[in-house]
């Protein structure tokens, strides 16, 4: 299986893809661990990102698309794309690719959420900065508050996950997908999730879609 998620900021994609993953062995590419862990390098390409993240801003395509393009085609087995693409050059280039490489998507699922509960996602995100576990003080909370179940560190906010931030990179999502989703709905093999729902509703109605597509392939 090869899946894209799209969705905006705080929809579900990072959650429900590693719950793909763990259903069906696949890899979970999630471009936001890529980039920040890419920023933390102090790598020449982590340096030139490092401003576009801070400020909420989507990294350009061609940082973007190189980032991309080598953990993508060093895989040997199926994948999940959670955040990537993000705009319609992005889609081009990575069709292209795919194509290329006889390793076309096979399914993008498109995440969508009621505002308000987009909202409350954001205002209750925890993040681990040792191993990137992802936290929510409502729907997902940690054993201990505060603290990572898996390594003990203390959880944070991310910068990009602030209110100021968080509004904009909404509506930088909401001016760039038109032309992507009418991109990939033109193309086939292309379904909506509302993923405004509970975590484990949102999963059980994700994991009958895909099963469903493949069983109808």
């Amino acid at each position: 299986m090869r899946i894209a998620l799209l969705g905006p900021p705080g929809s579900g994609k990072g959650t429900q893809a590693q719950r793909i993953c763990e259903a069906f062995d696949l890899v979970h590419l999630a471009s936001g661990d890529i980039l920040r862990a890419e920023k933390a390098s102090g790598s020449p390409l982590g340096n030139q990102i490092r401003d576009f993240i801070d400020n909420g801003l989507l990294v350009p395509d061609d940082l973007m698309v190189e980032l991309m393009r080598q953990k993508i085609l060093d895989l040997k087995k199926g994948f999940v794309l959670d955040g990537f693409p993000r705009t319609l050059p992005q889609a081009q280039t990575l069709n292209r690719m795919l194509f290329e490489a006889d390793r076309p998507l096979m399914l993008v699922l498109n995440f969508v959420v009621n505002p308000k509960a987009l909202s409350r996602r954001f205002e209750g995100r925890r993040v681990c900065p040792v191993c990137l576990s992802v936290y929510h003080i409502d729907s997902l909370p940690p054993q201990n508050p505060g603290i990572c179940d898996l390594d003990g560190a203390k959880l944070i906010i991310r910068e990009d996950d602030r209110p100021e931030v968080v509004q904009k990179r909404i509506a930088t999502y909401q001016e760039t997908m038109a032309p992507l989703i009418a991109y990939y709905a033109q193309l086939g093999n292309f379904k909506t999730v509302d993923t405004s729902s509970s975590i484990d509703d949102v999963t059980h109605a994700v994991l009958e879609k895909i099963r469903r597509h493949f069983e109808d392939e």
